[in-house]
C-alpha cells in the first residue's frame, strides 16, 4: 500500500513538473506576442504558486440538467487541461455552449481572468462548464498557472480597461461575491 502511495505521489510530481514547464513556455509565447520579454511571467508564476487539480466527476442519473462545474471562468493567468473520454466539458460561444470533443492527444489551454486583464482584453477569459453524464463517472487533470497574492495585475498598454489589482485581491473578492451572491462576478469589479 505505501509503494503504491509512493509511486502515485511521484508519477503526480513529475506531471505536475512537466505541465508547469508546458505553461512557462505558453506564457513565454503570449507575452512575446504582446511584445514583452519571454521570461516576463518567470518571477511571479513559479511552481510554488501553481497547482494541479484532479478532478472526479460521478455519473449522475439526472444529467444534463446537472452541472459537475457551473458555468464560470478561470481566474489565473492560464489553465491547461486534460479531460478523459467521456466529455462533458463545454465554452460558451456566440449565447451558445459549445461541447468539446474529448481528444486522448491534445491539451486544452484556456486564458484566465488574470491574462484578459493584462493583456487589456486582447485575450478572453472563456466562460465554460462541465455538464455530468448520465451514466459513467469522469475524470479530468487541470494545472492553474497563477502568480504569487502579492502580484500586482496591471494591463501592458496604456488606457486600460482594468484598475491594476493584486491577485490576492481579487481572490478575496471572488470569494466574497460567491459567499455573498452565490457566483463569482470577476473582471467586471475591476473595470475602471
Amino acid at each position: 500500500m505505501v509503494t503504491k502511495r509512493i509511486g502515485l505521489s511521484i508519477t503526480t510530481k513529475q506531471v505536475a513538473t512537466k505541465i508547469s514547464n508546458l505553461a512557462q513556455k505558453l506564457a513565454a509565447i503570449l507575452a512575446e506576442q504582446l511584445g514583452y520579454k519571454p521570461d516576463f511571467f518567470e518571477r511571479d508564476c513559479s511552481a510554488t504558486n501553481c497547482y494541479l487539480r484532479l478532478n472526479r466527476y460521478p455519473a449522475c442519473p439526472i444529467s444534463p440538467e446537472v452541472f459537475g462545474l457551473m458555468p464560470h471562468t478561470d481566474s489565473d493567468f492560464l489553465t491547461i487541461l486534460h479531460q478523459d473520454q467521456i466529455g462533458g466539458l463545454q465554452l460558451l460561444k456566440d449565447g451558445r455552449w459549445i461541447s468539446v470533443k474529448p481528444n486522448p492527444e491534445a491539451l486544452i489551454i484556456n486564458i484566465g481572468d488574470l491574462f484578459q486583464a493584462w493583456s487589456n482584453n486582447i485575450y478572453k477569459s472563456v466562460e465554460h462548464r462541465v455538464v455530468a453524464n448520465k451514466n459513467m463517472e469522469r475524470f479530468s487533470t487541470a494545472y492553474f498557472f497563477c502568480p504569487s497574492y502579492e502580484t500586482m495585475i496591471q494591463s501592458c498598454f496604456e488606457n486600460s480597461v482594468y484598475r491594476e489589482f493584486s491577485f490576492g485581491e481579487f481572490r478575496e473578492q471572488v470569494q466574497e461575491d460567491v459567499k455573498t451572491h452565490g457566483y463569482k462576478i470577476g473582471l467586471p469589479r475591476f473595470i475602471i
